[in-house]
């Protein structure tokens, strides 16, 4: 028996790359940050499971320091180790990609912080498609504050609320009752054609529900994504006859790429839920892939940095129900796609490192040197799973 998981914890961020200044973020470190804040507020961070792994070690070996209340030097049940990214960016796609064999090795088309953020021309070719009443925001934002800034008008008006951030992206928010989950998808089909001549990586639908300024974000959230240029760790196991299953938004972010199955969950828990049950039930040569969101969207982004605390501590409590289901022969890794340090400026993705935390019932406890490059994560699990080789990368173990 031969199986793989990856378990990405979106955002979670050991500290910042040799280049993350070019991106104006040295000094960055999500997990460090979160831990000085917890120790300052007297709740320390406390993530057993992780720790045993080897969590603070691998952040130790990124950033060179020690997390305030995380010391442990010996004693630990897993490969650990860090990777700085190779891509030359520092958005979901790219590092989704990267970790999957395929480096972002181009520029993203982006729109500038001006107000508004979309071309005109852009704007005006999606009204005449859609024939929607018109927008609101148009510019760079959080989604949480823009939704409540502009929901009452929207809800009123009919108009579509438009926004953008740091990563290569349209985002386009509608009420689900008032406005319509279909017709919100339709809207984000046209754009995503769009969009394209711009070189955009996505057009993420962001649905919301609620009233009189207290809206909320639904789980039916669509990205619209380009697909990857080149076959990825998912395309490799699912035509050496694996079965590849995607959990969250995995699927979105590879366009379906090399995907036989989509589970959805609506928040960590009900993601980590859906992975015990994949984990229950997949055979042999298997990749499972979950990407756990809740931490990069409504903590890191958010700037939240007690939510994030809170959301690492609930998720390392339950791994050892994964563990539990682990078999002889699965090879399992704990990542992420970039950082989002929530004590941070802004409310944009950091340059970092992410960590790599492979366990297993085979997997001896070791330390792992710092990768150069995503990539070598894939590379590991296409030669546990043994198939083709990828074309970057470098199998750890």
């Amino acid at each position: 028996m031969s199986r793989a998981f990856i378990l990405l914890l979106d955002s979670f961020g050991l500290g910042a790359t040799p280049d993350a200044a070019d991106f104006g973020d040295s000094g960055a470190n999500t997990f460090g940050h979160i831990a000085d804040w917890a120790a300052r507020n007297k709740q320390p961070l406390a993530l057993p499971n992780l720790e045993r792994l080897g969590l603070a070690a691998a952040a130790h070996a990124a950033s060179g320091a020690w997390a305030a209340g995380f010391e442990r030097r010996d004693g630990f049940t897993g490969a650990y180790g860090a990777a700085r990214e190779r891509s030359t960016g520092k958005d979901t796609q790219s590092g989704h990609w990267e970790i999957a064999g395929v480096p972002v090795e181009f520029e993203w088309g982006y729109f500038p912080r001006t107000v508004p953020s979309f071309p005109a021309a852009l704007t005006e070719q999606l009204r005449q498609i859609t024939q929607v009443a018109g927008f609101l925001g148009n510019c760079h934002a959080s989604g949480t504050e823009i939704i409540n800034l502009h929901g009452d008008e929207h809800v009123a008006t009919g108009k579509v609320i438009i926004y953008t951030s740091a990563d290569s992206v349209m985002q386009i928010a509608a009420h689900e009752e008032h406005f319509g989950l279909e017709r919100l998808y339709a809207v984000c089909e046209a754009a995503f054609e769009l969009v394209k001549p711009y070189n955009i990586g996505r057009v993420i639908a962001r649905p919301f529900a609620g009233a009189n300024g207290a809206y909320r974000r639904t789980a039916n959230r669509h990205d619209y994504a380009v697909a990857p240029p080149a076959p990825t760790l998912l395309d490799h196991v699912k035509n050496a006859g694996g079965e590849v299953i995607a959990l969250g938004k995995i699927s979105d972010i590879f366009a379906a790429q090399g995907v036989s199955r989509v589970v959805k969950g609506a928040d960590n828990m009900a993601l980590f839920d859906a992975l015990l049950t994949v984990a229950g039930e997949a055979g042999n040569q298997s990749l499972t892939f979950v990407n756990f969101v809740d931490f990069d969207q409504a903590f890191g982004h958010r700037r939240d940095i007690g939510g994030y605390a809170k959301a690492l501590t609930e998720l390392d409590a339950r791994l050892p129900e994964f563990n539990a289901r682990l078999r002889p022969g699965d090879l399992a890794v704990i990542t992420a796609d970039h950082g989002c340090d929530p004590s941070w400026s802004g409310s944009d993705h950091t340059r970092e490192h992410i960590p790599m935390l492979f366990f297993g019932p085979g997997v001896a406890a070791r330390a792992l040197p710092v990768s150069d490059s995503f990539c070598d994560i894939g590379a590991t699990i296409a030669r546990h799973l043994g198939v083709t080789p990828l074309s970057n990368g470098t199998s750890l173990l």
